[in-house]
């Protein structure tokens, strides 16, 4: 497929009826491992497991080695991919034309809890981006109200979540992630506050499983850097008992 169709497969994808689950991967290696499962439907990158791969803390590699890794990912697979580009890397507009360029067709960007007007100026930036280069982006607009939100009560957390990502539903998103551990409760009242088919979660210990999520209409979840950990775990353990 090309670009563009990758992109209308993704955005198929999150639209549809089922939960979208996607295995973060961080190599080709790891992307054709997941891919070649006959049930997987799209690839994710995951930001902190390609920074950890090459050396660096989350958030810390630096633009050009990212795509660079994310390129090989896209190479490695036929499937629509989807990058965790961190909070756009100081231009999030151009960060995606870039990812655009390398075959990539969505994003996660977080917001870092940004002043919301600035928030929403990045989500604008990256929508007019994708319109210039005629690609369907998937923005998976990342809110950090839960997982920096500090001593503030759970409630004003979600509050705050579904005021920015309804602002950014709004500015042309395609869905909200909201990382955390929500429980029903949360996951309801996020879904209530969003629209059904438009919240992304994270898969962690604790938290819902897919086929829950997908009950309250959520639209994706994926795993994060858990997927590495479990992988270096096993290397670990594989290491120690030679």
């Amino acid at each position: 497929m090309s670009t563009v169709e990758k992109a209308s497969a993704l955005k198929a994808l999150h639209e549809a009826p089922e939960i979208l689950r996607v295995v973060n991967v961080w190599d080709a290696i790891s992307a054709r491992t997941v891919a070649d499962l006959p049930g997987t439907r799209a690839i994710a990158t995951a930001g902190h497991s390609i920074a950890a791969s090459h050396g660096f803390a989350d958030g810390e590699i630096p633009l050009d080695l990212a795509l660079a890794a994310v390129a090989r990912i896209v190479e490695a697979t036929d499937l629509p991919v989807t990058a965790d580009l961190d909070a756009g890397f100081g231009d999030p507009g151009e960060t995606v034309r870039r990812a655009i360029g390398v075959g990539v067709v969505g994003a996660n960007v977080e917001d870092r809890l940004v002043p919301l007007p600035e928030a929403v100026a990045n989500v604008e930036d990256i929508v007019c981006v994708a319109e210039q280069e005629g690609v369907a982006f998937q923005l998976n607009a990342r809110t950090d109200a839960i997982v920096r939100g500090g001593d503030r009560p759970l409630a004003e957390s979600l509050d705050d979540a579904i005021e920015r990502g309804r602002a950014f539903l709004a500015a042309g998103a395609s869905t909200v992630f909201v990382p955390g551990v929500l429980d029903r409760e949360a996951t309801e009242r996020l879904v209530s506050g969003l629209g059904e088919r438009t919240l992304s979660v994270i898969g962690l210990p604790g938290a819902l499983t897919a086929a829950e999520y997908e009950a309250l209409g959520v639209a994706r979840i994926s795993y994060g850097p858990t997927t590495q950990r479990v992988a270096l775990r096993a290397l670990r353990d594989l290491a120690e008992d030679l």
